[in-house]
């Protein structure tokens, strides 16, 4: 899932800490009904959230939190990879690999940044927008499906 709506454009501004949220893009009001919107109506869909993972930066943290499925692990490999663009390539390896990794009995649901989703899938997300994927029987995974919820 990407996150919410988090005006500013791409990345975050000049001197961004991932530990102070004061310096980073962060989700608008909308944003943050949106996330709590999509929550609710994932609950009332009936969609089994096992696991929760979000990038660290807080325009994520807050969408997984808003969402209210279940408590959220911050995971580094989600982090931007337009911000650390010299760590691209490890960043979207290692998040393939917590995807492929998945043997739960319910979903995994991972809050990223969407040119992270786009690494990933080779689809660009809207914002809150989520990619549905599926693993491979010969490993690996790919996308099956995309939700808008409006």
């Amino acid at each position: 899932m990407r996150h919410t709506d988090a005006p500013g454009g791409a990345g975050d501004p000049p001197g961004f800490r991932v530990d102070d949220c004061a310096t980073q893009r962060n989700l608008s009001a909308k944003g943050r009904a949106d996330a709590a919107r999509i929550g609710a109506r994932l609950r009332s869909e009936g969609i089994a959230v096992e696991r929760i993972l979000s990038s660290p930066w807080c325009r994520c943290m807050d969408t997984a939190t808003l969402l209210q499925l279940g408590p959220v692990e911050a995971e580094q490999t989600f982090g931007n990879v337009v911000v650390l663009s010299d760590q691209r390539e490890s960043l979207i390896a290692g998040a393939g690999a917590v995807i492929d990794k998945w043997t739960g009995s319910g979903t995994l649901l991972v809050v990223t940044h969407g040119a992270t989703i786009q690494a990933l899938t080779g689809i660009s997300p809207a914002s809150g927008e989520i990619v549905v994927v599926r693993k491979r029987s010969g490993g690996g995974s790919e996308a099956v499906g995309r939700l808008i919820l409006d």
